[in-house]
């Protein structure tokens, strides 16, 4: 069961209306949703909780991506209730973070009702994860368009960089191409990750471009979904994941089948099958994600 928040329930924004509703059955937990459209789920009293099937697989590759208790600098391009930036901390203490947010509403309303520490500004040239002090955990919130505070960023900044973006229901098509794949590949270190969560349902033909975009970038590149939604059997999420090193492959591989809802790895030469002959997709074509269908989120 859920209330919602108030005032703060209801409030609009240029990106729709934005709800925080608190779970009565565990009070430190609360849902984010624009337009009635989930966008996070978090729980304050413990952030290592990711109810959410996709995160859960982004919270497994942020514990593989170094060695246990390693601070990391992350990019979180979306920030939302800051989810996986509250779980990193609670597992790697000491990490620098930043969160780019592009509703000013929903991030007024996060930092207003659901609090974190601060370190950075409202401009890009204030971000640099340089400027955190060290091991104290902080997560810097900037309000901008992914792309725009991505390209403004420095090079060779981050360790980890994870893409989940969606206005609403949908990833702006900007945000989807391999012209910003590349402006990602940017900002990470020489053995950086790079993570993209995909909304897509059959044909999976988004999906296929944008996985696509990012091999055209990237050395090493895997796929994690349920095995329905890899089959093009319904609308889901698929986590793409990419980096010039290796990346923790057999890890991933246990752990995402011990999950509640079991997903697969995809990569190699099913991976070759999985794109088949799609394009990667480029800004000249690029479109928004697919419109998740209503009965996604009753």
């Amino acid at each position: 069961m859920t209330e919602p928040t108030t005032p703060d329930a209801g409030t609009p924004s240029t990106g729709g209306t934005v709800e925080l509703l608190n779970d009565v059955e565990r009070p430190g937990a609360w849902t984010l949703l624009i337009d009635g459209i989930l966008q996070s789920e978090v729980d304050l009293g413990d952030p290592r909780h990711l109810e959410v099937e996709y995160m859960r697989r982004l919270g497994h590759l942020a514990d593989l991506a170094a060695p246990a208790v390693m601070p990391l600098d992350v990019l979180h391009l979306g920030g939302g209730a800051l989810t996986l930036a509250r779980y990193v901390e609670a597992t790697r203490a000491g990490s620098r973070q930043l969160a780019v947010e592009s509703n000013a509403t929903v991030a007024a309303l996060v930092g207003r009702r659901l609090p974190v520490a601060r370190y950075a500004g409202a401009e890009p040239n204030r971000t640099d994860p340089g400027r955190a002090r060290p091991g104290t955990g902080e997560i810097g919130i900037l309000v901008a368009d992914a792309r725009a505070a991505l390209e403004r960023l420095p090079a060779g900044s981050f360790d980890l960089l994870v893409v989940d973006v969606f206005a609403g229901a949908q990833t702006p098509a900007h945000l989807t191409s391999v012209e910003f794949t590349i402006a990602g590949a940017r900002v990470l270190r020489p053995s950086g990750i790079y993570a993209v969560n995909v909304g897509d349902g059959p044909p999976l033909a988004h999906a296929r471009g944008r996985v696509a975009a990012v091999r055209s970038v990237f050395a090493h590149v895997c796929v994690l979904a349920e095995p329905a939604v890899l089959r093009g059997r319904r609308f889901g999420n698929l986590v793409v994941v990419a980096s010039d090193g290796e990346l923790p492959v057999s890890g991933l591989i246990r752990r995402i089948a011990a999950d509640p809802f079991p997903a697969r790895l995809v990569e190699g030469a099913a991976l070759d099958q999985f794109v088949a002959a799609c394009a990667p997709i480029v800004d000249a074509n690029a479109e928004p994600s697919p419109v998740m269908p209503a009965e996604v989120f009753p």
